[in-house]
Order: structure tokens, then C-alpha cells, then sequence
């Protein structure tokens, strides 16, 4: 029997050519607003932080922010 993954946040383990799944689900929340990004929408993550962004800008803003660090 298949478990159902739906309206479930997933785990991943994020790499610098893609991520893998380490508990299913099927979405993220983005690191810096908490939005919810589904898997198949996910572009931007931090390898170094290990985590997801909603948008490229979102993704530059937790780089340039000097309160968040690696």
C-alpha cells in the first residue's frame, strides 16, 4: 500500500545539481517567508544553509542577509 504524500511537507537533502528526498511529501517551505513551494515548482535552495526558496530574489535576499550565516 502507497502512502499518500499529499498536503504533507517533505525533507529534502538539497546538492548543488538537485535535491533528494529523505521523507516524502509534496512540498517545501520556503526559508524565508513560509510559503509552501510544491516539489515540482522547487528551483532555489542553499546547499550550505540546506534550504528552500520560493524565488531567485527570495534566494539572494537570505544570501545578502548578514544575520543568516552558513
Amino acid at each position: 500500500m502507497l502512502i499518500a504524500s499529499r498536503n504533507r511537507l517533505a525533507r529534502l537533502r538539497y546538492g548543488p545539481n538537485g535535491f533528494r528526498v529523505v521523507s516524502p511529501g509534496d512540498h517545501v517551505l520556503c526559508a524565508v517567508t513560509g510559503v509552501a513551494i510544491g516539489l515540482d515548482e522547487l528551483r532555489y535552495w542553499s546547499v550550505a544553509r540546506q534550504e528552500a526558496y520560493a524565488s531567485a530574489a527570495l534566494s539572494v535576499q537570505a544570501e545578502l542577509d548578514p544575520a543568516r550565516t552558513a
